[in-house]
């Protein structure tokens, strides 16, 4: 399996769901734990026999190092942009146990352990796919990893081991979900598949022998990972309340009202739409309130489930902006209307840009 295949399919699979993307705004801090299968490694070693005055080679095998299944663990510190793209930067650590060699003069079992960890820097898409449960991400990383052998040896009997420290060039491809904790907003639960391919040889000597000690080199290594973890994102718009229409609500007038207007199909903030959502949290710092509504609203251009979507992520981006300004996340209750209350009525298929908005209402 080689890097460009990797990276093709993962944006093949994006395009889709490009124009869906679920916001994750700011820093977050993201971890996990799980196991590890590594495949099959070629390698090969010169087997010396020192004698007086010189050291005679006797013999060259070739073969595989099959490894047992192991652990793998991970800690990410990361930053969304707001429309889906998160980049971060990873540490990782993975063990496997030694299992048998598969050589040219036998096969035998083994003791001893392989440990591979590294520094990675990601780039991931979350995807929303109209679950408000789970959403998926997929993403793909490089960076350098070390593998050390660790006392890797044969089971049955005294025999000299394979020990020895190498770094090289790493990669990554992932494929996850994340199910928010609606309890508790920013934080998610998450699992996820990864594949890690370290290139390049990885060289060690065999303990055991006099100077020049033999050389063993493993060829590239491949490691497949199933993990569970978390993720907390700090800038997370409180729990939202999805509406297919508006409903009713015997509450007091509102004391004060803001218009977002929005670009047709996008979910992300103008200047001026920032400065009108800076000052409706000053206003709400200004009168006494109970709570700070914000309604997203889609015009008539896209499907109905498409704009219920828009106008959702419309309503959690204004609503983590009012966050950053100052209004605690308890304050603030989310609705999305999708394009069933127009502020300017049309028919199907229009875009008029009144209708692409969030009314921020103080009461």
């Amino acid at each position: 399996m080689n890097l460009k295949t990797i990276l093709l399919a993962a944006t093949t699979l994006a395009l889709p769901l490009a124009a869906q993307a679920q916001p994750v705004t700011g820093l977050y801090v993201g971890a996990g734990v799980g196991a590890n299968f590594k495949q099959d490694q070629n390698g090969n070693a010169n087997l010396n026999v020192p004698q007086t005055g010189d050291t005679i080679v006797i013999g060259r095998t070739s073969g595989k190092l099959s490894s047992d299944p192991g652990f793998a663990a991970l800690g990410s510190v990361g930053w969304g942009f707001g429309n889906g793209l998160r980049m971060e930067i990873e540490g990782n650590y993975r063990n496997n146990g030694a299992d048998r060699a598969r050589t040219s003069f036998g096969s035998f079992g083994l003791g001893g352990k392989t440990e591979t960890y590294g520094v990675m820097g990601n780039a991931l898409f979350d995807m929303n796919v109209g679950l408000p449960w789970m959403y998926p991400y997929i993403g793909g990383g490089a960076g350098y990893a070390w593998t050390h052998a660790d006392d890797i040896r044969r089971s049955c009997c005294a025999a000299p081991s394979i020990t020895g420290t190498s770094g090289n060039f790493a990669y990554q491809a992932i494929a996850g979900a994340a199910f928010p904790i609606a309890a508790m907003p920013g934080l998610s639960i998450t699992g996820e598949y990864r594949f890690m391919g370290v290139m390049g040889d990885t060289k060690n000597t065999l303990a055991g022998f006099s100077s020049p000690a033999p050389r063993v080199k493993l060829d590239d290594q491949y490691n497949h990972s199933l993990m569970l973890g978390v993720r907390y994102a700090f800038n997370a718009a409180p729990a939202a309340v999805m509406a297919a229409a508006p409903m009713p609500a015997a509450v007091a007038p509102a004391s004060k009202s803001f218009l977002v207007f929005f670009d047709w199909d996008k979910a992300t903030l103008t200047d001026r739409a920032r400065g009108i959502i800076q000052d409706a949290a000053q206003s709400s710092k200004s009168v006494s309130h109970t709570v700070v509504e914000v309604n997203g609203y889609a015009d008539t251009s896209g499907n109905p489930g498409y704009n219920q979507g828009l106008s959702m992520r419309r309503a959690q981006t204004v609503a983590a902006e009012l966050v950053r300004n100052g209004v605690t996340k308890q304050e603030i209750a989310i609705k999305a209307f999708g394009d069933t209350v127009l502020l300017v009525p049309t028919g199907p298929g229009v875009r008029e840009p009144q209708n692409r908005r969030v009314e921020i209402i103080i009461r």
